[in-house]
């Protein structure tokens, strides 16, 4: 099996312009009433663009949508990978797990 070579750390154009595609498809799976504003995108590797959007959801503080798209090789048509709320930089996380044992102690 051969490595992926990650050529660019530029976004694929059509990938990056995908915005509306993103929102639609996570306004899909979460409702529009918990997708907010675009955040921006990082960039996963040749042609694969991850879309961040608000979560508005209000048990969610700081959390965000992150929404994959992707292109193959010398196509045009852009389509959606995966969804996923992810915790940002300033979320609210549970604490670390305790075992029982360690609980009681």
């Amino acid at each position: 099996m051969s490595p992926v070579r990650v050529r660019s750390k530029e976004p694929d154009q059509a990938c990056a312009e995908a915005v509306d595609q993103a929102r639609a498809a996570l306004v899909e799976v979460a409702g529009a009433d918990q997708v907010g504003r675009h955040l921006g995108l990082e960039v996963g590797g040749d042609r694969v663009v991850t879309h961040l959007f608000e979560c508005l959801d209000p048990a969610y503080p700081g959390w965000r949508w992150a929404v994959t798209v992707a292109r193959a090789s010398r196509a045009k048509t852009v389509t959606v990978d995966d969804s996923a709320l992810l915790p940002g930089p300033d979320a609210l996380l549970a604490p670390a797990w305790v075992p029982w044992r360690d609980r009681l102690q």
